[in-house]
């Protein structure tokens, strides 16, 4: 699935990526290498012990990456609260 995930996000210039399950991180992971010209990975989960793994992975984009506990069903409320108004990737499952 991350082949076809990064396949997709191929031709897309990404500033700001959102991903609403992050889990333990393998897709960020993935994306952030793919993509050097990230600027802001949003990194969501309820699951606090998921965040904690992804945190750990994504070690090495430590300055792009913000970890966010909650649900992306209150995506508006996360991208108001840190003034993004424009997203150009998204990854929710």
């Amino acid at each position: 699935m991350v082949a076809e995930f990064l396949k997709y996000f191929e031709p897309v210039n990404i500033k700001v990526f959102f991903e609403g399950t992050v889990g333990a991180g393998g897709h960020a992971e993935a994306i952030l290498e793919a993509h050097p010209e990230i600027e802001t990975y949003l990194a969501c989960d309820r699951d606090p012990e998921a965040l904690e793994l992804a945190e750990a992975r994504l070690k090495p984009w430590k300055g792009k990456v913000e970890f966010v506990r909650g649900n992306f069903g209150d995506l508006d409320q996360i991208l108001r609260k840190r003034g993004i108004k424009e997203v150009n990737g998204f990854f929710l499952t």
